[in-house]
């Protein structure tokens, strides 16, 4: 997993670059009016809100118009249901996350991401450990420390999140043993670390950018290979003495089988709206790196990833070999 993960940060730069020299598309004669993007999060939650930004510029570009819809129920396994028993036709797609591919492992839902197709991605997104405003923590270094004199609660999105993983290599690496309370989406652990249900939480930027702004919460570390730009004071867990690294993608996946004109189009479409000026300030903000896979390389690259995610579970336990 974290080996991917890692040469993925790097190669975002180049990624990035390639996408900077394509003109901005037109829009596009699509052949649905209406297009609904299916997201396994609740309202507010990471995916959630990443669709919603980008469906307000999507369709300058592609010529639609995009609803979101939100389908909870089995860390993704409704959503994915509802995908995979759609027509492929372009009128429907889902906000892919790791989730999507680790709900497929380890729960074995009738249907999973290899009953899907990856359209392409979009970003890489950095994971963050944040607290309340009020929480006496100032760095992981005081996490670990209190960890040592009594359990500090750590809380994470669904059971089959990629932040719940990064909780068991987290404790592989430091040798505590933390209580981890798992939620719904982002939204629902927003709430738990405000309440001080949960001590701290790990999410991304977008999830927690009213909260910041209004100085409710803090970023104590990112997981990150560098500082972040957006956050220059926020040490990386790197810095403090934690080996770990990870970045989360996010892109867009659609029912298997889709015509090739509807993978073109969202190929085009998805490079001009990284290049629309108020879209990139705001995805800059959030500190999101643009990562564009095309169909092809999606579907491989996730296949890829899946693989990994089989050698962790076995690794740290989770399931047998």
């Amino acid at each position: 997993m974290f080996t991917t993960i890692r040469t993925l940060a790097g190669a975002a730069v180049a990624a990035a670059a390639l996408g900077a020299a394509a003109l901005p598309a037109a829009a596009q004669d699509y052949p649905h009016d209406t297009v609904t993007l299916v997201t396994h999060s609740r309202a507010g939650g990471g995916t959630d809100v990443f669709l919603r930004e980008m469906s307000k510029y999507l369709g300058e570009y592609l010529g639609a118009d995009f609803v979101v819809d939100n389908v909870q129920g089995g860390s993704g396994a409704k959503a994915m249901a509802k995908l995979a028993t759609s027509p492929a036709d372009g009128s429907i797609f889902y906000g892919t996350t790791p989730t999507y591919i680790n709900t497929s492992l380890l729960s074995k839902p009738d249907y999973t991401f290899r009953d899907l197709s990856g359209v392409v991605n979009v970003f890489l997104d950095p994971q963050v450990v944040y607290v309340a405003a009020d929480s006496p923590f100032q760095s992981l270094t005081d996490v670990l420390e209190a960890a040592e004199s009594g359990p500090v609660i750590f809380g994470v999105t669904t059971p089959g999140s990629l932040d719940r993983q990064v909780m068991e290599k987290f404790k592989s690496i430091t040798g505590i043993e933390a209580p981890v309370v798992t939620h719904d989406g982002g939204g629902e652990l927003l709430i738990s670390v405000l309440n001080g249900t949960v001590a701290l939480g790990i999410g991304e930027i977008q999830e927690l950018d009213a909260q910041l702004e209004a100085g409710k919460v803090r970023l104590i570390t990112t997981y990150t290979q560098e500082r972040l730009d957006s956050f220059p004071d926020v040490p990386t867990a790197l810095e403090q003495g934690v080996d770990l690294v990870v970045n989360k993608f996010r892109g867009i996946a659609g029912p298997a089988g889709l015509p090739d004109e509807i993978y073109e189009k969202w190929e085009t479409a998805i490079e001009g709206v990284l290049e629309d000026p108020v879209f990139k300030e705001w995805y800059e903000a959030q500190s999101l790196v643009p990562y564009v896979l095309p169909h092809n390389e999606y579907d491989e690259f996730l296949e890829a990833f899946a693989k990994e995610q089989e050698v962790f579970f076995v690794e740290y336990g989770i399931t047998e070999e």
